[in-house]
Order: C-alpha cells, then sequence, then structure tokens
C-alpha cells in the first residue's frame, strides 16, 4: 500500500500537545495584535486547524509584512530566498 503524503504527514511527535496543555487555548493568544515589521516566531497550534502553516515552517522566525483577513503574512528566510507565509495569530509567538 502506498504511504499517505497529506499535509500533516509525520507530525506525530511535532503536533502533540502534553496532557496539561490540551484544552482550548486562551483568547489573549488569538487576539494579539501584531505590527508589520515585528518578529514572531512560527509554533504551530495543534488543536486550531484553521489557517495552519506547514509544519517545515515550525519554529522558524519571520518578520510580519501585513494582516490579511484574520491572517497575517510572513515572510520567513530559507537559504537564499523568502518565503511567504499565511498564518493565523494561535500559530505565531513574538519574537525575542
Amino acid at each position: 500500500m502506498r504511504r499517505s503524503k497529506g499535509y500533516r504527514s509525520r507530525t506525530r511527535a511535532l503536533l502533540r500537545k502534553k496532557p496539561r496543555e490540551r484544552g482550548k487555548i486562551g483568547l489573549s493568544r488569538i487576539l494579539r495584535v501584531y505590527q508589520p515589521g515585528e518578529k514572531v516566531t512560527i509554533l504551530i497550534e495543534p488543536s486550531v486547524h484553521k489557517g495552519m502553516p506547514h509544519r517545515r515552517y515550525h519554529g522558524r522566525v519571520g518578520i510580519i509584512h501585513s494582516k490579511r483577513g484574520k491572517s497575517y503574512v510572513v515572510h520567513v528566510e530559507m537559504g537564499n530566498q523568502t518565503k511567504q507565509i499565511i498564518a493565523r495569530p494561535e500559530h505565531l509567538t513574538p519574537a525575542h
């Protein structure tokens, strides 16, 4: 049988929460407002499937470019090129 190569393939460990972290996420994480030029880290929230970036960007740092609906356009440097990621604020955290 052919192996599945879906959007969330091979994410069993990456998109798993610890037992005490399970459940609904806080409103402050959903309602957080980012300004263009702000640095953010892409950390995928597994309980929210909408606006989820691909797993290859998990842990990457990017710069907010603009807002698109409820989501944000994030520019991520990958090697010598810049990728444009569209993600909801649940999957973003401010970078330090």
